[in-house]
């Protein structure tokens, strides 16, 4: 598997406005610039993050993006997989019926536990977590622990 151009940009997007107050509206070119995200492929990526309810587009002259859902509910996962869709290694994974062998097949369960295994650590790496492992306290939030309490 490997993330999509937009994918990582989301992910960079979100990482960014983890890091700022809640309630600022964070210009989209600002974002673009400090992430080095093409400013209209950013566009693009603010929709999707915007679908899946994780950022607000504040239009206007002083409009740009917010942060809708508390950081320590939001993972890569989240982020992963609303710009990409499921995580799937191999299309027996998710759809059994398209190998005459999946039922008895041990590759098949490799794959299964590879991809359990990402998606639990993908769900694991909060952004509040990811910003404590650099250091940085999220605005407006409680600081967590060195074990992430």
């Amino acid at each position: 598997m490997r993330l999509t151009k937009a994918c990582d940009y989301a992910i960079r997007c979100i990482h960014y406005l983890s890091a700022q107050d809640r309630q600022r509206v964070v210009p989209r070119k600002e974002i673009a610039r400090e992430m080095q995200i093409p400013n209209q492929f950013l566009s693009k990526i603010a929709q999707q993050l915007a679908h899946a309810k994780f950022i607000e587009i504040v239009q206007g002259a002083a409009g740009g993006y917010r942060l809708r859902v508390p950081t320590d509910q939001l993972s890569l996962l989240d982020v992963v997989e609303s710009v990409m869709g499921e995580l799937v290694l191999n299309d027996c994974v998710l759809m059994p019926q398209t190998c005459f062998q999946s039922s008895n097949c041990s590759i098949r369960r490799v794959w299964v536990r590879t991809r359990n295994q990402m998606r639990e650590t993908l769900r694991q790496a909060t952004f509040s977590r990811i910003l404590a492992d650099e250091g940085l306290e999220v605005p407006g939030e409680q600081p967590m622990q060195a074990n992430g309490k």
